[in-house]
């Protein structure tokens, strides 16, 4: 019989007992930055069942013409992936260099930046009259792309910095994200197809529940991130200023490339508004828990203050659409009480009036055109013999 070493006496001593080294250590982890076991289950389900009725929703607005007229001449999907992945990652990179951030800290800044664009770029560009179809097709897009482009920003842009942390990419949450983003759009683009009168309201419904979604993320990263105050404050200045810089480069950057308004305020969207969750798993999975309490609050932060950005956007823009509306209405006043109590026809009505028009607007056959002449030459007969007369 061999009798328990001095190391295995003492654990078995104290394995009862709470001041024990490693119960500390595992109430530590427990206590950590990490989700508490069950309650990270709830919420990564809830999240997802709730994120997949939202793109369902959205999905009952896209058009089969438009989003393949998007695909087949993807200019506007590639200023998207160029803000994506060009413009962030430099950005992110730029800041982290200019506030002399730790190697750690930078490394997760880089991350946040190297990101695909998130769901709730999709809800923003709805409410601001973007267009839905690229936004969801940048979405799916960039998630895509991220397979390959995410490495390769975080390799061209960290190897600057001293550090020997091996760097995971999430390829499960990346597949997941592709998933809840593919599949239920794929089923509101049918439901639009068939059945056009429900997929309105079905679209009304995931709109508000989306927004009541938004509302519950804030006040989730509000109750995340209060010990962030207290933090780095250059990491809190960061998480301020890179999704505003984000959104203004974006749409810059899609002026430029001559795109219209719609589509300008819709790549905006989508580079400033990152997969907070897809940063969030990559830095779980890169970095020790002693290195993750340095900077597990950057990206709830950045959350938080991207949320917010994006309801000043929208609210900047409902002002600037009302305001535009009354300007119109003034310069027709005769209009006014008329097109007052007229609903603003949608562009699937407006779309299908054009065409009605046009289908009521025929050209006239060979004998429509013999009777108009005939109609044209009896007056001429009829003033002819009355001046003979």
């Amino acid at each position: 019989m061999m009798l328990p070493s001095g190391d295995e006496e003492m654990t078995a001593n104290c394995s009862s007992s709470p001041a024990c080294p490693a119960n500390s250590s595992e109430e530590e982890v427990q206590l950590g930055p990490e989700f508490h076991g069950n309650l990270k289950l709830v919420f990564t389900v809830v999240s997802a069942v709730m994120v997949g009725l939202i793109m369902f929703s959205l999905g009952c607005s896209v058009e089969i013409q438009k989003l393949y007229s998007h695909i087949r001449r993807p200019w506007g999907i590639a200023v998207g992936l160029l803000c994506q992945f060009g413009l962030m990652p430099l950005i992110a990179y730029l800041l982290a260099t200019s506030f002399s951030l730790k190697p750690i800290q930078a490394i997760g800044v880089l991350i946040m930046g190297c990101c695909p664009g998130g769901t709730i770029s999709n809800i923003l560009t709805f409410w601001v009259d973007g267009d839905m179809d690229l936004s969801i097709s940048m979405t799916a897009c960039s998630t895509v792309a991220a397979l390959g482009l995410m490495p390769l920003c975080l390799y061209c842009y960290s190897w600057s910095w001293n550090h020997d942390q091996n760097l995971t990419i999430p390829y499960q949450s990346i597949g997941i994200t592709l998933a809840c983003l593919t599949i239920p759009v794929a089923f509101g683009i049918y439901v639009n197809y068939r059945w056009s009168e429900h997929s309105k309201v079905i679209l009304k419904i995931g709109a508000a529940v989306g927004g009541v979604l938004l509302v519950l993320v804030a006040v989730a990263g509000l109750v995340l991130s209060k010990g962030a105050w207290t933090s780095d404050f250059k990491l809190l200045i960061i998480s301020f200023i890179f999704p505003k810089i984000g959104h203004l480069s974006g749409f810059l950057l899609a002026r430029l490339a001559r795109q219209s308004w719609q589509r300008s305020r819709t790549i905006s969207l989508e580079t400033g508004a990152q997969n907070i969750q897809m940063c969030v798993t990559m830095l779980q999975l890169s970095f020790t828990a002693e290195q993750l309490g340095q900077i597990f609050h950057f990206p709830l932060t950045y959350g938080l203050f991207q949320l917010i950005d994006g309801f000043l956007i929208v609210a900047a823009y409902r002002v600037y659409k009302r305001a535009l509306t009354s300007r119109r209405r003034n310069k027709n006043p005769g209009c006014a009480e008329t097109c007052r109590g007229k609903k603003t026809p949608s562009p699937q009505e407006s779309r299908a009036v054009l065409q009605g028009k046009e289908e009521t607007t025929t050209v006239p056959g060979p004998s429509e055109a013999e009777n108009l002449l005939r109609d044209q030459t009896i007056p001429l007969h009829v003033t002819r013999g009355n001046s003979l007369a």
